[in-house]
C-alpha cells in the first residue's frame, strides 16, 4: 500500500481501514491539477534555492512523463495508492530516483488537496459558465424570432393575460443571466492560492507564495493558512449556484412537458430528444425534460451533503472533508450534461404558433383589457371589473370567447361598449400596447433584446 506517511506507525493499516480511508478512486479525477500544482511548486522551490535547477528540471520532466502516460493509457492509476498525491510521488521516485522525494518539500497533503480541489472546481466552474452562456444565446435567438408569437401567460396554471413567446423565454433569459453572474462572483472569491499553507501553520521554508499563485493563474495567495486548508466555501457556493441553475432548468422543463402534452399541443419536441412507449405506439415522451427535472434532486443532495459535512468541523483540516468530492464531482458532471442537453432540446423544438395564439384567445386572457376599455370610457375600475366578470360568465355559458360576442350582446351587459371593443380586446392589441420596459410589447421587447445582445457581446471571450 503506497502512502506518504508511516514513520510513526509500527504495523500495517488494516486493509478495510485502508480502503475506507483511501481517496484514490475519486481524487484521481484531478490528476492533471495535482501535477500542474506540483510543477508550479517545484519551479518556485528552485527559484528560492531549495532545489537546484537540475533537480527542478528532472522532477518537471518526470511529472510531464507521468501525465503523458496517464493520458495515453500506458500508466493506470490503481488502488494500491492511497490518493493521487502518493501516486504521483511514488511513480516519480520510481522513475527518477531519490530526487523525486524532494517534490513534497514545503507542503502538506492538506494544502495540496486544497489546491487540487480549487483548481478542479475553477475549471469546472468555467466550463459550466460557458454552457450557461450558450443557453443564453439560444434564448436570445428565440426571443428575436418570436416577438409577435402570441401565447397565453399563466398564474396558478390558469390563463391570465396574453403575452409572447419572446417575453416568456425572456423570463428564463433573466434567470440564466443571474446564474452566469453568480458563477462569476464565485470565481472572483475563490481564485486565491492555498499552496504553501502547509498542514495548517505554514512552513519554515522561505516559499514564494506569490510566485506559485501567479504560475497557477490565481489572483494571489490566501492570507490565513488555517482557513486555506479547511475552506470549502467555494464548493458550497458553487453547488448552491448549480442547484439554482438546476431549479431554473427544471422549471423550464416542467413547462416544456406541459406544452408537449395533448392538452396544450404548443410544441413538438424533436425526435432526437424524445422516446416512445414500449406498449403504446402513439406516445412521444419528453424524456430528456423529465430526466433533467429528476436530476435536480441529486444536485440538491450534493449541496446538502457538503453543508452537513462542514457544519461541525473545528479548525483546521479534518478527514471529514474528504467527503467534499464524490457527490460534488457527480453534481458538476450532472449540471454540465443537463445544460448541454437542454440547450440542444430547446434549439430543436417546433413551436405551434397558431395553437398558442388560439389558446390565448379562448382563455379570456383579454378580460383585463376589456376592463381597461371600460375604464378608458369613464367607468370606475371596480364597476368595470364586475361588468367583465358578467361578460366572462356569459361566454362560459354560451361556450364562446369574448371576441365572438356580438355588439348587441356586449351592449346588453353594458351600453358603454362600441365597435372599437373588438380592436381593444384583440390579443395582438393587448400585447402590442404594453410597452413599458419589461413588458411583452414589441417596442419593449426590442429594447430588451438590444440590451441582451450587448450583454452577450460583453461576456463572450
Amino acid at each position: 500500500m503506497a502512502q506518504l506517511w508511516g514513520g510513526r506507525f509500527t504495523k500495517e493499516t488494516d486493509k478495510l481501514v485502508y480502503n475506507f480511508n483511501a481517496s484514490i478512486n475519486f481524487d484521481k479525477k484531478f490528476y492533471k491539477q495535482d501535477m500542474e500544482g506540483s510543477i508550479a511548486h517545484v519551479k518556485m522551490l528552485a527559484s528560492v534555492g531549495i532545489l537546484t535547477e537540475e533537480e527542478r528540471d528532472q522532477i518537471i520532466t518526470g511529472i510531464e512523463g507521468i501525465l503523458r502516460d496517464v493520458e495515453n493509457g500506458s500508466l493506470i492509476i490503481t488502488e494500491e495508492y492511497e490518493d493521487i498525491h502518493s501516486f504521483v510521488e511514488a511513480v516519480l521516485t520510481e522513475r527518477i530516483g531519490d530526487v523525486g522525494k524532494k517534490l513534497h518539500t514545503g507542503r502538506s497533503r492538506n494544502d495540496q488537496v486544497a489546491l487540487d480541489m480549487k483548481l478542479y472546481t475553477r475549471q469546472e466552474l468555467l466550463s459550466i459558465r460557458e454552457l450557461v452562456l450558450e443557453l443564453i444565446k439560444t434564448c436570445q435567438t428565440l426571443m428575436e424570432e418570436n416577438i409577435h408569437t402570441v401565447m397565453p401567460g399563466f398564474t396558478h396554471l390558469q390563463k391570465a393575460q396574453p403575452l409572447t413567446l419572446s417575453h416568456h423565454v425572456g423570463a428564463y433569459m433573466e434567470m440564466f443571466k443571474r446564474d452566469y453572474s453568480r458563477l462569476s462572483d464565485i470565481y472572483d472569491r475563490m481564485n486565491y492560492c492555498p499552496l504553501g499553507s502547509g498542514a495548517l501553520a505554514g512552513t519554515t521554508y522561505p516559499l514564494d507564495r506569490e510566485m506559485t499563485a501567479e504560475l497557477l493563474d490565481f489572483y494571489g495567495p490566501t492570507l490565513n493558512s488555517m482557513d486555506s486548508v479547511s475552506d470549502r466555501d467555494y464548493v458550497i457556493e458553487l453547488l448552491s449556484a448549480l442547484s439554482t441553475i438546476m431549479m431554473h432548468l427544471s422549471r423550464f422543463c416542467e413547462e416544456i412537458i406541459l406544452w408537449n402534452s395533448n392538452e396544450y399541443r404548443f410544441i413538438e419536441i424533436d425526435d432526437a430528444y424524445s422516446t416512445g412507449s414500449s406498449i403504446m405506439p402513439q406516445k412521444k415522451n419528453p424524456d430528456i425534460a423529465e430526466l433533467i427535472r429528476g436530476k435536480t434532486g441529486r444536485v440538491y443532495a450534493a449541496l446538502t451533503s457538503i453543508l452537513t459535512t462542514m457544519k461541525g468541523i473545528p479548525l483546521a483540516y479534518n478527514k471529514d472533508m474528504q467527503e467534499d468530492k464524490e457527490l460534488t464531482f457527480d453534481a458538476y458532471d450532472t449540471v454540465k450534461g443537463c445544460l448541454a442537453l437542454f440547450n440542444g432540446m430547446l434549439k430543436t423544438i417546433t413551436f405551434h404558433k397558431d395553437i398558442m395564439e388560439q389558446s390565448a384567445k379562448h382563455g379570456f386572457t383579454n378580460a383585463t383589457d376589456a376592463a381597461d376599455y371600460l375604464v378608458n370610457h369613464g367607468v370606475p375600475f371596480r364597476d368595470a371589473h364586475g361588468i367583465v366578470g358578467r361578460l366572462v360568465l356569459y361566454c362560459i355559458d354560451k361556450g364562446i370567447a369574448l371576441d365572438d360576442m356580438s355588439l348587441e350582446e356586449y351592449k346588453a351587459i353594458s351600453p358603454v361598449f362600441e365597435n372599437d371593443i373588438y380592436e381593444a380586446i384583440d390579443v395582438h392589441t393587448c400585447v402590442d400596447k404594453r410597452n413599458t420596459i419589461g413588458a411583452p410589447g414589441p417596442k419593449a421587447m426590442e429594447q430588451v433584446i438590444a440590451i441582451n445582445k450587448k450583454w452577450i457581446e460583453e461576456h463572450e471571450e
